[in-house]
């Protein structure tokens, strides 16, 4: 088989993502080194400016009461006491690919911390303190992890990032597509939430076909 891999749009700011943390945990459980994750920042809210209000505190909140439901992830819903908490999911995204620039690894270590410090310990991921304090715990030099992440190439290949999911056509998140580096198209595994033993069975499928035709 010519080196099939995944590609995962995803965002750390996205609840749906939180959701499908578990479901990339197993994939790695499943496959390992088999069938690699390439991750894709998606570009959820880049760039936002304006402080959350009430109305959109309520959809949010929403939102993370039905990812609970499906997924059983923790939520700590003090974060909506928040004042003036700006939705700018563009800075975790940047952080995520300064850590995927030293491993693929590294960087799904990346999300899953992010996304955990946010949803689970209402941890402000806006914030280049608290994202430095997260590329130190998994190894990375924290003055140097802030001195990259104000540099311009950073913030280039996030926007790079963002590009790269709307040109595929992806306007959601979670987004998983299966593939080759043979010229076949894409083959999509799931646009949305879909929990593990609903994935697992569709990747497996998936992979044994590319394998018996390689």
């Amino acid at each position: 088989m010519k080196e099939a891999h995944l590609v995962y749009f995803a965002d750390p700011m996205c609840s749906w993502c939180w959701g499908f943390s578990p479901v990339i945990d197993a994939i790695q459980a499943t496959f390992g080194e088999r069938l690699p994750i390439k991750l894709i920042m998606g570009g959820l809210r880049p760039g936002n400016n304006t402080p959350m209000d009430i109305k959109e505190k309520n959809d949010i909140r929403h939102h993370w009461e039905h990812v609970h439901e499906a997924s059983n992830q923790p939520f700590d819903f003090n974060f909506f006491e928040r004042e003036q908490f700006v939705y700018d999911t563009e800075p975790a995204a940047r952080a995520v690919i300064i850590l995927r620039r030293q491993s693929p690894q590294l960087g799904l270590a990346a999300l899953k911390a992010i996304q955990q410090a946010f949803y689970a310990h209402n941890q402000d991921v806006t914030d280049i303190k608290v994202l430095a304090d997260i590329a130190q715990s998994l190894g990375m030099d924290k003055q140097v992890f802030m001195d990259t992440f104000l540099s311009q190439d950073a913030q280039e290949e996030t926007w790079a990032d963002f590009s790269v999911a709307q040109h595929s056509g992806v306007r959601g998140f979670p987004t998983l597509a299966a593939g080759t580096l043979s010229d076949q198209p894409y083959t999509l595994i799931t646009h949305g939430f879909q929990p593990t033993q609903s994935i697992l069975p569709i990747l497996t499928k998936w992979f044994e076909k590319e394998a018996t035709t390689a």
